[in-house]
């Protein structure tokens, strides 16, 4: 890896760190957001029956992530789906430091605005904690994938760890990195 900061990086110690800590009148430093991991999750039912299609979600999230992912395999059986307690059915990966934030740059710049009709992320997916999770419907909207090579669409989840101890501290760091939430509603008689 190179030695130079990622461009978040640096922006988030310049800049962002005491723009929170002016926002929430944090005593402490410790206390400020910070991002922790991003665990990229892609879950292929269709593993069960053709073990190639395992293959190809496999080498799409290790040119996605920069990195090699892990298997995740069932916990339990079931039956109707044919499915049998530790089979592959999916692969994962956790980034963090560097890659975490060329991760997050790329996600934002880059991919985002390449998924069709994009008119903003949720704003309310965070789960009580300061942590957002966001749902990919494709992932050749990765500009690393070759559209010839991964025919099959296949869907992801990334989730977006902070240190954040509530929501709006999650919202508020995730918006200065510039990630492009819906702006809210207006109320309908205040026109």
């Amino acid at each position: 890896m190179s030695s130079t900061k990622p461009r978040l990086q640096a922006r988030y110690e310049e800049s962002i760190r005491e723009a929170l800590k002016e926002q929430f009148s944090f005593a402490n430093v410790h206390q400020i957001p910070r991002l922790e991991k991003i665990t990229l999750n892609m879950g292929v039912g269709a593993a069960v029956a053709d073990k190639k299609v395992l293959d190809m979600a496999f080498e799409s999230m290790t040119q996605i992530a920069g990195q090699k992912p892990v298997l995740t395999l069932a916990r339990k059986s079931i039956a109707t789906f044919r499915l049998r307690e530790g089979m592959p059915i999916g692969c994962m990966v956790t980034l963090r430091r560097q890659r975490m934030y060329e991760f997050l740059d790329r996600l934002i710049s880059v991919v985002l605005p390449r998924v069709r009709d994009f008119r903003g992320i949720n704003r309310n997916a965070f789960d009580g904690r300061g942590n957002y999770t966001l749902g990919l419907n494709e992932q050749l909207v990765f500009p690393e994938l070759n559209p010839d090579k991964f025919v099959r669409p296949q869907g992801m989840n990334i989730s977006i760890i902070t240190s954040a101890r509530t929501n709006d501290e999650g919202r508020a760091l995730l918006e200065q990195f510039g990630m492009p939430f819906k702006q809210p509603k207006e109320k309908a008689g205040a026109a």
